[in-house]
């Protein structure tokens, strides 16, 4: 082969040279890693004879390579030695930063158990929200100051402020008071969120540990505002389909052994919670459950299929929402937090209901 390079003049418009990184290497690379890979493909040695240049450069609009002939065979080994070296340095660094998690059975059980004792369908959507932490902080603070919103009111504020964020995730903005709980502690919804990706068998095992648990020392059982089932798996339930209670709890006393003369009747308050009517049937509400014999989360009536493998591509269907690019949101509405009071129904999960009333 009389040539190894002919003249080559590139472009890099709309991206190509990424593509191109991305064609060889099988992911794609940021404007740094490119700067770094093109550097690593054209070293300085070679550069002086091909290009005139005593170093390497990188125009992000044009890089053009002269001819290197047969007869600078070395430094052509030189050329595929760096390649080659490009290739496994930033295959490795990708590698590394995008490395599975994976967490104990003990970490697991910690990590599920604020939420363990969740109804499935509230259960089902925190997991599915958890797995868009970066989103979590920024609807939080949405839907603090909407809470005055209900119904098709609420439905109806999401679409017309063209909120971006997942579906999954507008699906808490009727949770308030749980969405601010996840954006508290962002470390633990990140590791969650995590853990559901590259484990979701694995935790749905964990929150089956941690409710035999809280049912064996008799916190957890039926009443006014769940459904507790016997086994062998332990489902709960909301006695009101249309009311989702956030039950509030300390998972240092739930899931041990009650103390001698401790009244576990009150362990665990579910008086406080949401109405979810028709209107947020879009998001799942009403089609969301948990089927525990199969390790399946069903949101929308749809398989939850998000793991780590896919997470970057995969999109769950949820053919009602409309999905607006980050950018566009809009403020239609009056911005009003909760009070005081209302946040301290909330966390101690006193028997008033989110009314949101309009004030």
């Amino acid at each position: 082969m009389d040539t190894i390079f002919r003249k080559v003049t590139h472009y890099n418009r709309d991206g190509m040279l990424s593509m191109l990184a991305l064609g060889i290497l099988g992911f794609p690379l940021t404007e740094d890693l490119l700067l770094i890979f093109l550097n690593c493909i054209v070293p300085p040695g070679c550069v002086h004879r091909v290009c005139g240049a005593r170093q390497t450069t990188y125009d992000p609009k044009r890089v053009s390579l002269k001819t290197c002939r047969t007869r600078h065979q070395k430094r052509v080994g030189k050329i595929i030695t760096g390649i080659v070296t490009a290739m496994l340095a930033i295959g490795l660094s990708a590698h590394m930063a995008l490395a599975q998690v994976s967490y104990s059975p003990d970490e697991l059980d910690r990590l599920v158990s604020p939420i363990a004792l969740y109804p499935d369908p509230l259960l089902a959507q925190v997991l599915a929200a958890a797995t868009y932490p970066d989103q979590i902080p920024d609807a939080a603070k949405w839907a603090d100051q909407h809470h005055w919103l209900t119904g098709n009111d609420l439905a109806r504020a999401i679409e017309e402020d063209h909120l971006p964020w997942d579906p999954s995730v507008q699906a808490l903005l009727p949770f308030p008071s749980v969405l601010e709980m996840m954006a508290s502690d962002m470390a633990w919804t990140t590791k969650l969120g995590d853990a559901v990706l590259a484990q979701h068998q694995d935790v749905l095992d964990a929150v089956q540990r941690m409710r035999q648990k809280a049912k064996d020392y008799g916190y957890l059982r039926s009443n006014a505002q769940i459904i507790v089932s016997g086994g062998p798996y332990i489902t709960i339930l909301p006695v009101d389909p249309a009311f989702i209670c956030v039950p509030v709890y300390d998972p240092l006393v739930v899931f041990a052994p009650p103390r001698p003369g401790f009244f576990v009747g009150d362990a665990i308050q579910f008086g406080f919670g949401v109405r979810i009517g028709f209107a947020f049937r879009p998001w799942g509400w009403g089609a969301t459950r948990i089927l525990w014999d199969r390790h399946v989360v069903m949101i929308n009536d749809v398989r939850w299929n998000r793991f780590w493998e896919n997470r970057a591509r995969y999109v769950h269907p949820y053919p009602r929402v409309v999905r607006f690019e980050p950018g566009r949101m809009v403020e239609r509405h009056r911005l009003m937090g909760r009070t005081l009071q209302e946040r301290e129904y909330a966390r101690s999960g006193r028997a008033m209901r989110e009314r949101h009333l309009r004030r």
